[in-house]
C-alpha cells in the first residue's frame, strides 16, 4: 500500500501566473505540498524521476497535474501526450490550466486524455476563484484511482 504523501504538480512557466496560485494555495492551503515544474520537460523529469528529479521516488505520483499548455521546452498538450503513452502515469488525473481559449487546444487536451479543462480567468478575484475550487476537487473531493506498480 502506496503512503498518502502526494503532492500537487503545478506545471506553468509564466511568473505572474504562478505567484497567484501560490498565493491562492497558501490562502487556501490543501494539506498537500505544491511541486513547480516551469516547462514540460522539467514536469516529465519529476514525474518519471529522472534528470533534474533523478532519485526521486516515481512510485509517488501527484494527486493531480495541473497543466498549463504553453510551455517552453515541451508543450502542455505533448507532456499529456507522454503521460497518457506511459503505463504507470496513464491513470494520473491531468488537468489542463491554460489562457487558451482555442476549440483546437480543447479538443487536443480532451482527445489527449485531459481531465479537465479549465480555462485561467484575467480578473484576479476570479482567477482566486477558479484556481481554489479546482484545488478543493482535486484534492478533497475527487477519489483518484489505485496507484498501478
Amino acid at each position: 500500500m502506496m503512503v498518502e504523501t502526494n503532492v500537487i504538480l503545478l506545471v506553468e512557466d509564466d511568473p505572474n501566473d504562478l505567484e497567484l496560485m501560490l498565493r491562492v494555495f497558501r490562502k487556501h492551503p490543501l494539506g498537500k505540498p505544491i511541486v513547480v515544474a516551469r516547462d514540460g520537460v522539467e514536469a516529465l523529469d519529476y514525474l518519471l524521476g529522472v534528470g533534474s528529479h533523478a532519485g526521486r521516488d516515481a512510485t509517488d505520483q501527484p494527486q493531480v497535474v495541473l497543466l498549463d499548455l504553453n510551455l517552453p521546452l515541451l508543450d502542455g498538450l505533448e507532456v499529456l501526450r507522454r503521460i497518457r503513452a506511459n503505463e504507470r502515469l496513464r491513470r494520473l488525473p491531468v488537468v489542463i490550466l491554460t489562457s487558451s481559449n482555442h476549440d483546437s487546444d480543447k479538443l487536443a487536451g480532451y482527445a489527449l486524455g485531459a481531465n479537465g479543462y479549465v480555462r485561467k480567468p484575467i480578473d484576479f478575484q476570479q482567477f482566486s476563484d477558479a484556481v481554489n475550487r479546482l484545488g478543493m476537487y482535486w484534492v478533497r473531493v475527487n477519489v483518484p484511482p489505485p496507484s498501478v506498480s
